[in-house]
């Protein structure tokens, strides 16, 4: 267990009930995802770069610009041009597009890069779930898929790519 996790100091039931919720899943997401980012950025990517590989390893030439875009687009919050992140990738040489239906696949390379990643994320997801149970983490989820709903979101969860 990490050092900053052992020093989590206790406290009475109305206290933690009376916290502000925003703030706490606020800073929830700025160090998750700040610590996913700075992993990928160890290997020159953005999130939308592993989004776009590891999509396009589940389903190979399936995807296209515009379909990976409309089903990535949801998640950034930073107003990418998905076009750039797809022809960096095929810079790279790890993304191909087929030139009659516009399907991306990836290459070798590709694959290779996608796997660092994922061993990179990984080590985030590790660290982010240390001292917490799975129980615990489930009920976390579905307490904010609940509020998630409560405020007209969608609580349900993502649907499978096709």
């Amino acid at each position: 267990m990490s050092t900053r996790a052992e020093a989590l100091r206790e406290y009475p039931d109305e206290e933690l009930a009376a916290q502000p919720i925003g703030a706490w899943t606020g800073q929830a997401y700025r160090r998750v995802v700040g610590a996913i980012r700075a992993q990928l950025a160890v290997e020159n990517l953005t999130q939308p770069h592993w989004w776009t590989l590891n999509h396009a390893a589940g389903a190979p030439g399936t995807w296209t610009r515009a379909t990976l875009t409309a089903r990535l687009a949801p998640y950034d919050d930073q107003d990418t041009d998905f076009d750039a992140v797809y022809d960096d990738l095929t810079a790279r040489g790890w993304l191909t597009e087929d030139d009659t239906t516009g399907g991306l696949t990836l290459t070798d390379e590709g694959e290779a890069a996608r796997l660092r990643a994922r061993e990179r994320n990984l080590r985030v997801h590790h660290q982010t779930h240390e001292g917490i149970s799975q129980a615990d983490f489930i009920t976390t989820i579905n307490v904010l898929r609940r509020m998630v709903a409560n405020l007209g979101g969608d609580g349900n969860l993502p649907e499978p790519a096709k």
